[in-house]
């Protein structure tokens, strides 16, 4: 659960590919406290992966590794019909690779987040969760587990218990919420917040009192250890800074999750 006086901002980075350049990591890194990078099968290469390490490294953001499925043409967007056991291999393959490289750069990996449909798919079946943290625990139960503050929050910190690992959960400050914890989906009008002041706001009472407003106007109760911000378009970056700035105002310490998990 969140210290009422820290938090941790993440955010997705390492994501462009080859000649293809996606994301604006030279802007976002310095203004995040931990960075989720790609490692090459939903994004990223080599290269990039050893280039976004370096930026994470430079700023003083934590590293952690953000496995997808391998779909580099649907960005690990779409859904795979796939046994827990490949994605427990997936999951561990990536790992291993921004490990190699981190450990290159004198730097240890504190997190792993999923992305796209493997994060989603964790959420709705906690048995694929499972299977992750089995994954993270054979691997290093130094490294904390990122996961949707959501709806299962107690069966999921239960599992990681059983695994032996921490988890960090984690709060969408541009998303609708319904009331059962879920985020609203993307198809309905209204479920991304646009205003960047409505947004850092809500980061705010997420962290100093546990709440939500939802879509429906009802309250959730709801703890985080992280906000993520998505740092993709330059309107994102305004996003980032008015929720560092009200956060920091308020007395809040943006600092890596892992120092106070």
């Amino acid at each position: 659960m969140t210290a009422h006086n820290k938090i941790d901002l993440n955010s997705d980075v390492g994501e462009s590919f080859g000649i293809y350049k996606l994301g604006l990591d030279e802007e976002v890194i310095p203004l995040i406290t931990s960075a989720n990078i790609a490692c090459g099968f939903h994004a990223g290469d080599p290269a990039v992966m050893k280039h976004t390490i370096s930026l994470a490294k430079r700023h003083n953001a934590a590293v952690g590794a953000h496995p997808g499925f391998p779909d580099l043409v649907g960005f690990g967007r779409r859904n795979m019909d796939v046994t827990p056991e490949e994605i427990k291999d997936y999951v561990t393959y990536q790992i291993g690779a921004l490990q190699a490289f981190s450990a290159v750069q004198g730097l240890n990996l504190q997190h792993v987040k999923p992305h796209g449909a493997i994060y989603n798919m964790a959420v709705q079946d906690v048995r694929i969760f499972e299977t992750i943290a089995e994954a993270l625990s054979g691997l290093n139960k130094n490294l904390i587990l990122v996961a949707l503050a959501g709806p299962n929050m107690d069966e999921l910190g239960e599992i990681s218990a059983q695994y032996g690992i921490r988890i960090a959960f984690e709060f969408f400050a541009d998303r609708a919420y319904n009331q059962d914890g879920s985020l609203v989906s993307r198809r309905e009008a209204g479920a991304v917040i646009k205003n960047h002041e409505a947004a850092a706001e809500r980061a705010l009472k997420m962290v100093k009192e546990g709440e939500v407003v939802c879509k429906d106007g009802g309250i959730l109760k709801l703890h985080a250890d992280t906000i993520c911000v998505h740092g993709d378009n330059p309107a994102a970056l305004t996003l980032i800074r008015a929720i560092r700035d009200v956060l920091q105002t308020a007395g809040i310490e943006i600092v890596p999750m892992g120092t106070f998990l």
